[in-house]
C-alpha cells in the first residue's frame, strides 16, 4: 500500500519534510492572467488550426467538422472547470502530477507525471517537425534538411536549441516572447474569418453533416477501440465521423493545461489561474469555429488541401497573396507551441525532482534565472533528439490520449478531494459539484475510446516503461516514503 501513500494538500508545493524546497530552490512570482492567456493561446493555436481543419473535414465529418470542434471545446471546457478548482487552491507546479499525488496516491502521480512528459515532449518534437517543414516551403530550403523525409532534420534541431535557449533565459522573457508570437497568430486567424466569409458558400455547406458511409482500410488495429468492442464497422462521416474527428481535432486543444503548471509563479493564484484558463478555451474554441466554418464555407470539404487547408482555400478563390501571411502565422503558431511546451516540461520534472521522484540536482532552479534550468535541458535534449531524426508522424495521436488521460485524473481528483478534503479552502469552485466533473470525466474516456488501437497500445507500452523507471529509481528515492521511514512508530 505504500505504492498509494499521499501527499496533504498544503505540501504540494514543497517536500514533505520542507528540505527539498530549501534544496532545490524557489520558482520567482512574476505572471499575471494577461501572461497566462498568452502562454495558453501560444500553446493551444498551432498545428490543430493550421492542419486538422482540412484532414477532419476532408475524411471524417464533412463541413460538420465544426460541430467536432465544438464538441472538442465543450470536453476541454468541463476539463479546465477541474483544473481552475484544483490549481487556485493548491497552485503548483505540476498540475495533474500534483493532484494525482493528493488524492490517488505516489504511484498514480508518477504515471500521470511520466504521461504528462509524453504529452509535451513528444508535442514539442512533433511539432518542432512541422515547424521544419512549413518555414522549409516558406523560405525554399533544401528538404533534405528541413523536409518531413529529411534524414537529420535540421530545421527541427535548430528550432528546439533557440527555444531552450528562451525558455531557461527567464519566466518574463519567454512571456515576451509567446505574447509577440500570439499576436501575430491570432491577428492572422482573424483576418482569415473576416476575408474568408465573404467568399462562403451555401452550396458547400449542403449537406452538412454527409451520410456516413463504411470507412476504408480502417479495420484491425486502425479502427477506433470503441468500434472495435462495439463490433462496429468503422464509418467516416454521419455521426459516427463526427464524434470521431472530434477525438482527433481534441488535440488542437491539448496543452491549455500548462497555464496550470505556471501556478508557482502566478501572482495572484486564486484570481488569474481560472482566468487563464477559461481566457484560453474561449479565444482558441471561438477561432477554431470561424476558421473552420471559413474553410468548409470557401471550397467543398472533398477539395480541400490537407497539408495546408486554410491557405489553399484562398489559393482556390483567387487570393493566393493571403498564402504568404497564413504562412507567417501557421510559423509563429508552431514556434509559441514549442516554446510553452518546453518551459511546461521543465516544470513538471522540477516538481517530480523536488518529491524525489526524479534526480534534485536536475531539478535544482537557477538563482540567476528563476527557472528550472537543468531539468529544461535535460528534457530539450531528448526532444531535440527525437524532433531530429524521428519521423513522429504516427505518434501524433499520442498526444491526444495522454491529454485527455490526464483531464480523466484530474477530473476524478475534485471529486476526490471534496469528499476527503472539504474544509480546504477553494477560491473558484466547480459548479453542480459531482455533476460536472463526473461529465468531464466520461466524456474524455468516450473520446479516448474512439482512437485508434494501436494508439492504445503505444500508450499502454509507454506507461509500463514508466513503472519500470518507477519502481528502479522513484520509489527508493521518494522523499515522502523515506520521511515515513523515518517517523517514529507507535509502540
Amino acid at each position: 500500500m505504500h505504492l498509494f501513500r499521499t501527499k496533504p494538500v498544503e505540501r504540494l508545493g514543497d517536500s514533505s519534510d520542507g528540505t527539498a524546497t530549501e534544496e532545490v530552490g524557489h520558482l520567482r512570482q512574476r505572471l499575471s492572467a494577461r501572461h497566462l492567456v498568452g502562454f495558453g493561446i501560444g500553446v493551444v493555436i498551432g498545428t490543430g488550426i493550421f492542419t486538422l481543419t482540412g484532414v477532419a473535414a476532408r475524411d471524417t465529418a464533412g463541413p460538420a467538422v465544426v460541430v467536432s470542434f465544438a464538441v472538442a471545446g465543450v470536453v476541454a471546457l468541463l476539463a479546465a472547470l477541474c483544473y481552475a478548482e484544483l490549481a487556485s487552491s493548491a497552485p503548483t507546479a505540476g498540475s495533474a502530477y500534483s493532484y494525482a499525488y493528493a488524492t490517488a496516491g505516489e504511484v498514480v502521480a508518477w504515471v500521470i507525471g511520466w504521461d504528462l512528459f509524453l504529452e509535451f515532449a513528444l508535442g514539442a518534437a512533433v511539432v518542432a517537425r512541422g515547424w521544419s517543414g512549413y518555414v522549409g516551403n516558406l523560405l525554399d530550403l533544401p528538404p533534405s534538411l528541413f523536409g518531413e523525409e529529411a534524414p537529420v532534420n535540421v530545421g527541427a534541431a535548430l528550432v528546439v536549441v533557440a527555444l531552450t535557449a528562451v525558455a531557461v533565459l527567464g519566466i518574463r522573457e519567454s512571456a515576451r516572447v509567446t505574447a509577440l508570437l500570439v499576436v501575430v497568430k491570432v491577428a492572422v486567424c482573424v483576418f482569415v474569418v473576416v476575408a474568408g466569409a465573404w467568399f462562403v458558400r451555401g452550396a458547400n455547406l449542403t449537406p452538412f453533416v454527409p451520410p456516413g458511409r463504411p470507412a476504408e482500410g480502417e479495420g484491425g488495429l486502425a479502427q477506433p477501440l470503441i468500434q472495435a468492442i462495439a463490433g462496429i464497422d468503422p464509418v467516416v462521416f454521419g455521426v459516427g465521423g463526427v464524434l470521431t474527428a472530434a477525438a482527433v481535432v481534441f488535440f488542437s486543444y491539448t496543452g491549455f493545461e500548462a497555464v496550470a503548471n505556471l501556478g508557482e509563479e502566478t501572482r495572484r493564484p486564486g484570481r488569474d489561474l481560472p482566468l487563464g484558463l477559461f481566457g484560453t478555451l474561449a479565444l482558441a474554441t471561438a477561432l477554431y469555429i470561424g476558421v473552420s466554418l471559413v474553410v468548409v464555407g470557401m471550397v467543398p470539404y472533398d477539395r480541400i488541401d490537407p497539408g495546408a487547408p486554410i491557405a489553399d482555400a484562398f489559393d482556390q478563390v483567387g487570393l493566393g497573396w493571403a498564402s504568404a501571411l497564413i504562412s507567417l502565422a501557421a510559423v509563429a503558431g508552431l514556434t509559441s507551441v514549442i516554446l510553452v511546451d518546453l518551459i511546461t516540461v521543465g516544470r513538471i520534472g522540477f516538481a517530480m525532482g523536488r518529491d524525489g521522484l526524479l534526480p534534485q540536482s536536475v531539478a535544482q532552479v537557477s538563482p540567476r534565472t528563476g527557472t528550472p534550468a537543468r531539468v529544461t535541458l535535460l528534457f530539450s535534449v531528448l526532444v531535440l533528439v527525437m524532433a531530429t531524426f524521428v519521423p513522429l508522424g504516427a505518434l501524433a495521436d499520442l498526444v491526444s490520449i495522454g491529454t485527455l488521460f490526464a483531464f480523466l485524473l484530474v477530473s476524478v481528483a475534485v471529486v476526490a478531494l471534496r469528499r476527503t478534503r472539504p474544509d480546504m479552502p477553494r477560491p473558484f469552485r466547480v459548479p453542480f459539484s459531482p455533476v460536472v466533473p463526473v461529465l468531464s470525466a466520461l466524456a474524455c474516456l468516450y473520446l479516448m475510446l474512439n482512437l485508434s488501437i494501436e494508439t492504445w497500445l503505444r500508450f499502454l507500452a509507454w506507461l509500463a516503461i514508466g513503472l519500470v523507471v518507477y519502481a528502479a529509481y522513484g520509489y527508493r528515492h521518494s522523499r515522502l516514503g523515506r520521511t515515513a521511514e523515518a517517523a517514529p512508530r507507535p509502540r
